[in-house]
């Protein structure tokens, strides 16, 4: 399984704003920085929690079987198209009646084939995340992000106590350990 952010979540001004009032920042200089570890701050949050938080356009590379195969990014709010996969690169669309889909309430997204393919793998595009916005992610996770990009931002300017290697504050464990899904193998 191959995964590709199609289209990164729209991360509003407000968010920088937060961090920015978090930091004690009044200028733009930094802002490009922030934004930045904002982002990343993100990536963690998912990577920590196993929930994307801010809504993408995802695709996943999966083998062409006639199995129920579960997506691995979750939530998954709507599976909008699913394409063959040549060994060349070329995607075929399929239409609605050659596969299944479904989405549990806990935000699994499922696909299976409902006849063989000659290609070996499917795309599948679809949209995943928890909110739609910044201002509509939970404030423990909002928070856990900001809280993230300002050790971050404070590591590079030094002034972080523990050093370089740190690992992120234990707050930021604390605020994002509720909403941890994991998977056992």
């Amino acid at each position: 399984m191959k995964r590709a952010i199609v289209a990164p979540p729209a991360l509003s001004s407000s968010a920088l704003a937060d961090l920015k009032a978090w930091l004690g920042i009044t200028t733009s200089r930094d802002d490009a920085e922030l934004t930045a570890l904002l982002r990343l701050g993100l990536e963690l949050c998912e990577g920590f929690t196993g929930t994307m938080p801010l809504q993408s356009a995802v695709e996943e590379i999966l083998p062409a079987n006639g199995c129920w195969q579960t997506l691995s990014t979750r939530p998954v709010q709507a599976i909008t198209g699913i394409a063959a996969l040549a060994a060349t690169g070329l995607r075929t669309a399929l239409g609605a009646g050659d596969y299944d889909l479904d989405l549990a309430a806990d935000g699994t997204g499922l696909v299976r084939l409902r006849r063989p393919l000659d290609q070996t793998r499917v795309a599948v595009q679809f949209t995943a995340g928890m909110a739609a916005s910044w201002e509509a992610l939970p404030e423990a996770l909002r928070q856990g992000v900001m809280l993230l990009a300002a050790h971050q931002h404070r590591q590079r300017d030094g002034d972080a106590k523990s050093g370089p290697d740190a690992l992120p504050p234990a707050a930021v464990a604390a605020l994002w350990r509720p909403w941890r899904r994991m998977r056992l193998a």
